[in-house]
């Protein structure tokens, strides 16, 4: 993979989208998509990948759970509704949430979010780069 790489990684929510950037491997959180309904999701997940020029989605997924399949299944879902041609990896995303929910008072307002998908997009780069 090339450290120039656009990367762009969401976090998937019944009711916000957790959103994080990557280039030059300098990650940063964005501004979380509060989920109206799963095509309104989609159409603005679609419009950040646009503006960032995003080259790989890095999709949080739930693998710990007796209902991964259904996770998996609602993901993939997700995603084709994205209508994109880039590629997708899928990176587990347990126990992103609570790793960066210290100090958070208020949860509802979808920073905490973008902060798992800042960690899921890392835990995608630490296992995927060279250095």
């Amino acid at each position: 993979m090339s450290v120039t790489q656009h990367i762009v990684a969401f976090d998937l929510g019944l009711k916000r989208i957790g959103v994080a950037f990557c280039y030059q491997n300098i990650c940063v959180p964005l501004e979380p998509i509060l989920r109206i309904n799963r095509h309104q999701a989609a159409q603005e997940c679609r419009k950040v990948l646009e503006q960032k020029k995003a080259e790989l989605l890095v999709l949080g997924i739930s693998l710990d759970s007796s209902s991964t399949d259904e996770n998996q299944r609602r993901c993939e879902h997700f995603v084709s509704l994205l209508k994109i041609s880039i590629p997708v990896v899928y990176v587990d995303e347990w126990g992103s949430s609570k790793e960066v929910a210290v100090g958070f008072k208020d949860k509802r307002d979808g920073k905490l979010d973008s902060l798992a998908a800042l960690v899921i997009l890392e835990r995608f780069l630490l296992n995927h780069t060279k250095i």
